[in-house]
């Protein structure tokens, strides 16, 4: 697990952006898993600067994102259908029938269909407060794979500040599982923020702990980038 510590979130989406851009140039058939919320929004941003300005094509690329609310149209503004193609998609070249969301129609087959496209390349991470990625929460079992679940009192709290009121936020989602996330090849986990700080300090503490999801990629074959801001860092300290 390699952590860099960067002065601001713009700045790590800035680079991360940078360094998806290339695989993309090195690799016009990469498949990207990709993640939703505040945390890669920069991230998006950059990737659409720097495509833009170098031409970079996306019509053979796949996209698998880890999650998505139950009970929300893709039309919905707040679903991360929406969420992506208003942030991402819609400015590049991407075909639409390349992007997959996990459903309850296609639960049981998304991991089927992730290996079948050869596996995610790139798998693009944010970390809950309480150390969930994606919408694993503490205690999810290490050997899931794609599933749906109750959201937790603390996640629903910490997505309410994108709906009107804590009320309109679904409590059901479908998420990729964690056993899932750790077949990708490469990882890059985004966390901004001191109330990121105490959930990175467990994940840095080099073994899986259970009550802290994202400390399963300790466990990950593959590479695992950690990029946080001195914000972050400064509540680890």
């Amino acid at each position: 697990m390699e952590l860099y510590v960067l002065r601001s979130k713009e700045e790590i989406g800035l680079e991360i952006g940078r360094r998806i851009v290339e695989r993309v140039k090195q690799n016009p058939y990469i498949v990207l898993g990709l993640a939703t919320g505040s945390s890669p929004l920069f991230t998006y941003e950059a990737i659409v600067k720097y495509s833009l300005a170098e031409n970079v094509s996306y019509k053979n690329v796949t996209t698998f994102n880890l999650d998505e609310y139950v009970g929300l149209e893709e039309t919905n503004k707040q679903s991360y259908r929406y969420f992506m193609n208003e942030n991402l998609f819609k400015y590049l070249d991407f075909k639409k029938e390349s992007h997959h969301f996990p459903s309850i129609e296609n639960m049981s087959n998304y991991d089927e269909e992730i290996k079948n496209s050869g596996g995610i390349d790139i798998q693009l991470l944010g970390i809950g407060s309480n150390g969930h990625i994606a919408f694993n929460e503490p205690f999810t079992n290490i050997d899931e794979k794609t599933h749906i679940v109750e959201l937790t009192e603390n996640t629903i709290k910490d997505n309410s500040r994108f709906f009107k009121s804590i009320n309109e936020v679904p409590t059901k989602a479908i998420t990729m599982g964690l056993n899932t996330i750790l077949q990708s090849k490469e990882i890059f986990l985004i966390a901004t923020g001191k109330n990121k700080s105490m959930a990175v300090k467990k994940m840095l503490e080099g073994k899986y702990d259970p009550s802290c999801p994202a400390s399963c990629l300790n466990l990950a074959k593959c590479k695992v980038h950690v990029y946080i801001d001195d914000e972050c860092y400064e509540g680890i300290k």
